[in-house]
C-alpha cells in the first residue's frame, strides 16, 4: 500500500554532517521519501554510517538514501577515501572489465553506509570533452555505441549489488552551452538529431535503469514551448513514459539549480514538476524550503496518486544496509586505490 503523505514526493538535502534537532523535526514532520547526501555531509565513516541510520530511524516509511558517487570529480565520498576513476578515464582505459569492477565496488561500498541508491550513470554523450556543461569527464562515451557499451558494464554490475541505478540527465544536454546550476540553456537541434544521437541512448536503458533524472535543459527539436524538460509533461509523460515505455521512478534534477530558480517561484515548480509527470521532486539546499514545498503538495488531492504509487513501488526494491566496520570500509577504500591504478597508472593515481 503506497503511503498517502505528499512528503513521499520530496527528495531533499541534509544541512550538515549530523543531524541537528531542527532538522530531525522538519523530516519527522514532513516525513520525505528520500535524502540526498553531498560533502557537507560527509566527515568520517562512522559518522556518515550513523547520520544514514537517523535518517533511517526517523522515517515511519524506509526513506531512499542516496547521494552523487559517480567517480572522478563527482565522487562524495572521496572526503573520506580514495577518489575512484572517472566514467571519462575509465572510457578511455578502454577496458569493460575495470568498469565492471568501478560498479562493484561503488555498490558495496555505498551498501556499507546504507545508501540504496546512486544517481548515475550518467547517459549524456561527449560530444565535446571541454564543453563548459558541468560533464566534463562524467560521460562514458563519445557517440552511442560507446556509452551504451561501457554504461551498461558499470549499471549491470552496480545493480547486482544491491545498489538502485538513475539514468541522467534526460533527454540529454551535452549539447548545452550553459551549465544548468546557473541558468537554462535552449538547445537549438533537430528530433531527428536527438533520436539518431541521445535519445537512442536513454531508449537503449530505459528498461534497465532502475530511476531516471530529467535535466533542467530546453531541447527545440522536441517542444516549441521554451521550459526545461524536468517541468515539461511532453518531454516526461510523452516521450519518456508513453513512447520510450519508462516504467521505473522519475525525478527532477536538483530544483536549486539557476535554471530553475530563475525563472519560477516554488509553488509554480512543485504543480508544474508533479503535473509533468515527475514522481519525486529534489530541494538539495534550501532544505528550509521543504516544509512550504509540502504545503503546496497537499493541495494537489488526486494528481499525486500515480506519483505516489511509483514511489511504494519502488520502496519495495529498496536494499538495507550493509554490515559497517572501520576494518571493512578501509578494506573496499584500498581496492578503489588499485581500481585507480589500474586505469590511471601509479604516477597519475598517485
Amino acid at each position: 500500500m503506497p503511503s498517502h503523505n505528499p512528503g513521499q514526493l520530496l527528495l531533499v538535502g541534509v544541512p550538515g554532517a549530523e543531524l541537528d534537532s531542527d532538522s530531525a523535526r522538519l523530516f519527522r514532520q514532513i516525513q520525505p521519501g528520500g535524502f540526498v547526501l553531498f560533502g557537507r555531509n560527509i566527515k568520517d565513516p562512522e559518522q556518515l554510517r550513523k547520520l544514514i541510520d537517523d535518517l533511517r530511524d526517523l522515517s515511519s516509511v524506509e526513506p531512499i538514501i542516496t547521494i552523487d558517487q559517480e567517480g572522478g570529480s563527482v565522487s562524495r565520498l572521496a572526503r573520506i577515501g580514495n577518489e575512484p576513476p572517472s566514467a571519462g578515464q575509465l572510457r578511455d582505459s578502454g577496458n569493460l572489465d575495470l568498469i565492471r569492477r568501478h560498479g562493484d565496488i561503488t555498490g558495496r561500498i555505498l551498501r556499507m553506509f546504507g545508501f540504496n541508491l546512486d544517481l548515475c550513470p550518467v547517459l549524456d554523450i561527449a560530444f565535446d570533452d571541454e564543453a563548459d556543461n558541468a560533464l566534463r569527464g562524467r560521460c562514458y562515451g563519445r557517440n552511442v555505441v560507446e556509452v551504451i557499451e561501457n554504461a551498461t558494464a558499470f549499471n549491470d554490475v552496480l545493480r547486482a549489488t544491491g545498489v538502485l541505478s538513475c539514468g541522467k540527465h534526460f533527454p540529454g544536454y551535452a549539447s548545452a552551452g550553459l551549465d544548468p546550476h546557473h541558468e537554462l540553456s535552449r538547445i537549438e537541434r533537430s528530433k531527428e538529431l536527438m533520436e539518431e544521437h541521445e535519445l537512442a541512448v536513454f531508449r537503449h536503458f530505459a528498461p534497465t535503469v532502475d530511476s531516471m533524472m530529467i535535466g533542467h535543459i530546453a531541447v527545440s527539436g522536441l517542444e516549441e514551448v521554451n521550459r526545461p524538460a524536468s517541468l515539461s509533461p511532453v518531454i516526461i509523460r510523452d516521450l519518456l513514459r508513453q513512447d520510450m515505455g519508462f516504467s521505473g521512478l522519475v525525478m527532477t534534477d536538483d530544483l536549486d539549480m539557476g535554471a530553475i530558480l530563475n525563472h519560477y517561484g516554488l509553488d509554480e515548480t512543485m504543480r508544474l514538476g508533479i503535473e509533468a509527470g515527475n514522481d519525486m521532486l529534489m530541494i538539495c539546499h534550501r532544505i528550509e524550503m521543504a516544509a512550504a514545498a509540502k504545503n503546496v503538495l497537499d493541495t494537489m488531492g488526486t494528481k499525486l496518486d500515480e506519483p505516489l504509487e511509483a514511489i511504494a513501488r519502488f520502496k519495495t526494491r529498496l536494499a538495507p544496509p550493509a554490515p559497517f566496520s572501520l576494518e571493512a570500509f578501509r578494506a573496499v577504500d584500498a581496492e578503489i586505490h588499485d581500481l585507480r591504478v589500474a586505469v590511471l597508472g601509479p604516477e597519475l593515481a598517485a
